[in-house]
This record gives C-alpha cells, structure tokens and sequence, in this order.
C-alpha cells in the first residue's frame, strides 16, 4: 500500500461519495483544502479526537491544506449528536476559554509551523456575521422532515423528550462553515455523518461543487461506548504519563484491536497476529496492553516518559511496590470499580472489604462507596490507586 492507499482506507469507516472517486481526484495532483471543525465544549481534547486528527496529518504529509477548525461560535451551542437532551448553553467566554489550549494539544500530532502547516480558523467569524435573512435563506435549504429524520431525534420523540429549535439549526451551522472557507473536503468522526452530509447537500446547493466527506470509526472501550469526554472515561492527549499510561491499560481487553489500529502505524498484519493470539489464548492480553499503552504514551509524550510510566505502573500493580510519588491513575466512580480495572476479580475485592483491606483517603472501607477524582485508594499496604 502507498500512502494514498493507507489515507483512504486504514482508519476510514466511509466517502462520499466515493473512495474509487477520491482516489481519481488525490492521483491527479491536485491539492485539496480540507478541515476538521472542533467545537470546544470542553477544555481538553482527547484520544478519541486524535483518531481524525491522525487522518488530518496524513492529508498534511501528502501537501493538502488542512484548516484546524475551532468552533468558538457553535461551540456556545453544542452538537446535539448523541445526546438524549438538550444541552447547556455556554458562553462565548466559556468556549474561548476552553479553545486556548487547543493547539498546543493538537500540536502533538498536527504541524502548525514550517513547511505547510496547518491553519486555524474560527467559525465565529463568519457566522456571528449572518443576518436572520442569512439564517432564513440557509434554512430553507432544508425540511423538517429531513432533521427529524435522525435517529436521536426520533428517540427522543418517542420518549416525549424535548427537542430545541436550536439544535435543528446546528447542523445548518456547520453546513456554512465549509462554505465559508469554501473547502474540497470535510473530515469527522461517523458519529458525524449527518451534519456533514447536510454541509454537503448545501455545498452543492449553493456554490455548484461537491464536498467530499470522509467519516472515520469511533474510539470505543470494552463496551462500545465512545471514549469521549462526555461519556467519563476520557484518556486526554495532554495527561500526564502516567495518569495517561493508566487510562490506557485501563481499558478493556477488546479496545486493544481498535486501538492499535486507529491510534498507531503498527502493520495491520502484526496486529491481525495479535488478534490471532489472543483470541486462541496464546498470549495474554496484558501483553499487548503495555506494547499498546507504551506506544501512546511514547507518541504523546516522549520515550523516556513512556518508559518511566511503564515502570510506574508495574511497580504498583506487578510488584506491589510504591516509588516515590508514583502512582497509577483511574478513572472510575466506585471503589469497587476502579479496583476491578485495576485488575482483580469481584471476589478478590469483595473478600478485601470483608478483611478491612481497603483504605479511601486514609479511612478503613467496610462497604463500597463512591469515589471522585483525586481520591487516594491504598489496597493492603503497597497497592495505591489515585482516582481521576
């Protein structure tokens, strides 16, 4: 595979409206200008955020113009994709505040400097413009047949659930920003098809061009939740190494696959042999795991993080052992939750409790309880768990 070939298929869930078309357009020659949009309703951005932004740097490798979209505009908003309710409105402050970090954090795996970098645009600019006939004009390019037609929508119909004005004219939104910065190609996670598929129906509609969209798989854990902020289990690109490298052995034995896949270069061979192996029991998936959290953590960090993390985490879960202020981060929201992703089994926590083992912030537990971050578990008298 060259590398065109590995843009358009590994980590690719779809394009519109083709890849046999993309392919035409990227082996002419042509130079594509493209963007990923990110509104920041939160401060930091996350390893499910890297998986597009990985995609984002191949483009920038092979000479395409990338645009690093910050949505301080519909970030007051907030995407309404996935959500069972309306969300909180913020304030234009509040989302500014949220973005000013972004591209450090982005910088980790995007180049904003040099030879073609990156650019970065805000979607305030151009839709804190629009007048109401603007608005009028861009909504009657759609029906409401057409928004209700999303499957959260129709959820929360049945449901009796409340659906806002508001979030039928989201998608309108970010439909415009592609039209603004007048782009060949809009990247996203599958989760947002929908609103790029509206963008690309009024890209069509207004400036008499198509838009490609390429849609990239979701980050899933165990259960197929998405790793994402909202959902609580978000590992971000800029925790510290070893917070970091927790997280991530944290995860289910299934996220290993799709992780390796979507976050890493390692050959699709090597790790159809590690499915291989673990599916026959051949190897445990402990193995993989700390191949799997050494290599993120090396690629956000630097080696010698990752291999002081590495050696973190085995001195507190493999040898029992506490250095310094070394500690092995958690996300969880019981004590007997974070002690079974820690490794042990139901019965193993169930009989610490029954032995008074287990210590929460320096107090004997006789019961589960909740916990919240920055809490402090201590299992026998070297097994230490910080709780993030």
């Amino acid at each position: 595979m060259d590398a065109i070939d590995v843009l358009l298929h590994r980590g690719v869930d779809k394009v519109y409206p083709s890849r046999e078309e993309l392919e035409k357009v990227l082996r002419s020659g042509k130079k594509l200008r493209l963007y990923q949009g990110f509104d920041p309703s939160g401060a930091h951005l996350h390893i499910g955020h890297a998986v597009a932004m990985r995609k984002l740097r191949q483009f920038q490798e092979l000479g395409h113009h990338v645009i690093f979209l910050i949505g301080d505009f519909t970030g007051m908003i907030g995407d309404p994709t996935g959500k069972q309710a309306t969300r909180k409105r913020l304030s234009h402050e509040e989302v500014l505040i949220n973005a000013k970090a972004y591209k450090d954090q982005a910088g980790k795996i995007l180049r904003f400097a040099g030879q073609n970098p990156v650019e970065i645009k805000f979607n305030n600019d151009w839709l804190g413009k629009l007048t109401f006939a603007n608005v009028l004009e861009l909504a009657s390019q759609f029906t409401v047949q057409q928004m209700i037609e999303r499957d959260m929508f129709q959820q929360r119909l049945k449901n009796n659930q409340e659906i806002s004005l508001v979030e039928f004219l989201y998608p309108i939104m970010v439909a415009y920003d592609a039209i603004a910065m007048n782009v060949d190609l809009e990247l996203g996670g599958a989760d947002q098809t929908f609103n790029m598929l509206a963008g690309r129906r009024l890209h069509e509609r207004t400036l008499h061009k198509e838009k490609f969209v390429m849609t990239v798989p979701l980050l899933t854990d165990a259960k197929g939740t998405k790793i994402g902020k909202t959902e609580g289990n978000v590992i971000g690109i800029t925790d510290p190494p070893n917070d970091f490298y927790g997280k991530i052995m944290a995860l289910g034995d299934d996220a290993i696959v799709n992780c390796f896949t979507l976050l890493t270069d390692t050959p699709i061979a090597e790790i159809d042999e590690m499915k291989k192996k673990m599916d026959k029991g051949e190897e445990n998936p402990m193995k993989f795991k700390k191949q799997l959290a050494f290599e993120l953590t090396k690629q956000f960090n630097d080696d010698a993080s990752a291999r002081s993390a590495q050696a973190a985490f085995e001195n507190v879960f493999q040898k029992g052992e506490l250095v310094g202020e070394a500690s092995v981060s958690i996300h969880a929201t019981s004590v007997s939750d974070a002690l079974v992703q820690s490794g042990m089994s139901k019965s193993e926590v169930k009989r610490l409790f029954a032995q008074e083992a287990i210590d929460l912030n320096n107090k004997t537990l006789h019961n589960d309880c909740d916990v919240a971050a920055g809490d402090m578990l201590r299992v026998g008298k070297k097994k230490f768990i910080k709780i993030v």
